[in-house]
């Protein structure tokens, strides 16, 4: 194995991108008539169907209490990616069991879940299109669901009070060919030596980082160049993610 530097020569991307570009990202809302909370996030040519929707009722542990909660669910239809990907049938591959976890731990850092009183959000990332970064599409677009979903409350009258605390973002970063880049698709995801996915609160601050070496370690300098990269491609999400929540929903 050998040790990855943050001063190795520039390496031209794929799509022609620059390091630090996120590639196309849309937020098409209320994509389905079942739910207020229904947006198809699209990062490139990966795309996310992302529902949010409430029901009546806590876990167990939380009866009583006068407190929310939130879950999430996420899975990849058959046809997401070339070879066909089985249904999970009765039992969750460990992969889409480890994202799902991480989605809903992600939204639970930013919803203060006493003014939601005893109902559950249930939050659904389908995967219909994978081309890298299904779970970091999932949480953005998740975010934009819940609001929506939440808002529908509140103008309904049905919230103690609006509970989202802050924005929530998540992006892939990584290091292919010595640089580090933000958001790949799967080919740079595939040749990456460094695989990383970051969760940021609008407040600057982390939810989740998740990285490992895949084909080379990495330097403090380079991961700090990872973050600070990530953390500038989250800001810029949150711009899109702004101006599509003030944007009336395409019909």
């Amino acid at each position: 194995m050998t040790t990855t530097n943050a001063t190795e020569s520039t390496t031209k991307r794929l799509d022609g991108r620059q390091l630090g570009d996120l590639r196309e990202v849309r937020f098409d809302r209320q994509f389905t008539n079942s739910t207020p909370g229904s947006v198809q996030v699209s990062f490139g040519e990966t795309r996310v169907l992302c529902t949010a929707m409430v029901t009546d009722g806590v876990p167990s542990f939380l009866q009583g209490k006068g407190r929310g909660w939130l879950t999430a669910e996420y899975s990849m239809l058959p046809s997401s990616t070339k070879q066909r990907k089985s249904r999970d049938r009765g039992r969750v591959d460990g992969r889409s069991v480890e994202i799902q976890r991480l989605i809903g731990r992600s939204l639970r850092a930013i919803i203060d879940f006493d003014l939601l009183g005893e109902r559950t959000i249930w939050i659904d990332c389908d995967v219909l299109q994978a081309d890298g970064g299904t779970r970091t599409a999932s949480i953005t677009g998740a975010y934009v669901a819940l609001y929506d979903l939440l808002k529908s409350l509140s103008d309904k009258r049905k919230l103690r009070a609006w509970p989202l605390t802050t924005q929530l973002g998540s992006v892939s970063v990584g290091v292919v060919s010595g640089e580090a880049v933000v958001d790949l698709c799967y080919l740079e995801d595939r040749d990456a030596d460094v695989d990383m996915n970051l969760v940021m609160t609008g407040k600057g601050e982390f939810v989740e980082i998740q990285g490992s070496a895949e084909g080379a370690t990495f330097s403090r300098q380079l991961l700090d160049t990872m973050l600070e990269r990530g953390e500038a491609g989250i800001r810029r999400i949150f711009e899109l993610q702004q101006a599509a929540l003030e944007s009336a929903p395409e019909q």
